[in-house]
């Protein structure tokens, strides 16, 4: 049986893991320091669950225990914190309109030497600081069958609510990892026996789907470089790529939210390891602004 307890006081210490979510600045501090993250929704929550991480509580509204009687009923020691769907909002700082929350152990699963070893195809994200955008870029890479994500130091924490949000889940279950080391990554990639790829709008860039021709004529291992939602691409990781690629543009628009590029290029290019999406081993780059 679930370990049911109702709550009434926005003040009580055991919510102190839910306070102000809405706060990226201090959960950031919160999260990491406490070696937590928050998984927003029933279905977010039982993919994360599923992945294996261990959930130090939950904060419901009393209408969404049915949808996880079972997984609560299956964890008799965690705490559920039964609150009125007013004081979960009073104390998250937002509506919660999904009814569930979840505060769950942080893990560090993954490598860069380690995705370096196993994947043929990464998505590699240079300063991209939006939650949601890094969200959305997650869940392409991982239904399109890419490997894995490798972030650079300045990236948004793929663990923060929104990140797992948008991602529906996603970032529990595709592999990534964080650069230490942003200025050495191209050469780093490079020397590992990918081809390095740039999505940028530089002078002289090559279109994705005459890309995609070449690499099925030739497939070969491939990471793809998505850059900062503002500047795209530093010119640095740009010009030690091995070749830049565009997608085209009608209408006069000149570049697509670094989402939506990440989302084109993991699509065009899925199957640049001669191996189809669904085959992939393990389970963004802004052109230019997003």
């Amino acid at each position: 049986m679930a370990m049911l307890i109702p709550l009434d006081d926005p003040t009580d210490r055991r919510l102190a893991d839910y306070v102000g979510l809405r706060e990226s600045s201090l959960r950031r501090s919160v999260e990491v320091a406490g070696g937590l993250f928050i998984a927003e929704g029933a279905k977010v929550i039982r993919r994360a669950i599923e992945a294996g991480y261990r959930p130090r509580s939950f904060l419901l509204a009393e209408r969404w225990l049915a949808d996880l009687e079972d997984l609560l009923a299956a964890r008799p020691d965690i705490p559920v914190y039964l609150v009125s769907e007013e004081l979960a909002e009073q104390v998250t700082g937002f509506h919660v309109h999904r009814g569930a929350l979840a505060s769950l152990h942080r893990e560090t699963r993954h490598t860069v030497a380690g995705l370096l070893a196993d994947s043929r195809r990464l998505v590699v994200t240079e300063d991209v600081v939006d939650h949601a955008n890094l969200g959305a870029i997650v869940r392409s890479a991982a239904a399109l069958g890419w490997d894995g994500l490798l972030l650079s130091p300045r990236c948004a924490d793929p663990l923060y609510r929104r990140a797992v949000k948008t991602s529906m889940g996603a970032v529990l279950s595709l592999p990534w990892a964080r650069l230490d080391d942003w200025a050495g990554t191209v050469p780093m990639l490079r020397a590992d026996g990918f081809t390095v790829a740039a999505l940028s709008l530089a002078p002289g860039a090559i279109d994705v789907a005459s890309f995609a021709a070449d690499l099925r004529a030739r497939p070969r291992k491939l990471a793809i470089l998505l850059g900062t939602e503002g500047h795209g691409l530093s010119a640095r990781w740009t010009d030690e790529a091995d070749v830049a690629v565009v997608i085209p543009m009608a209408a006069g628009i000149d570049s697509l939210n670094v989402a939506a590029a990440a989302a084109v290029a993991c699509y065009s290019l899925a199957e640049s390891a001669g191996l189809p999406a669904a085959e992939s081993a393990l389970g963004e780059t802004g052109q230019s602004a997003g």
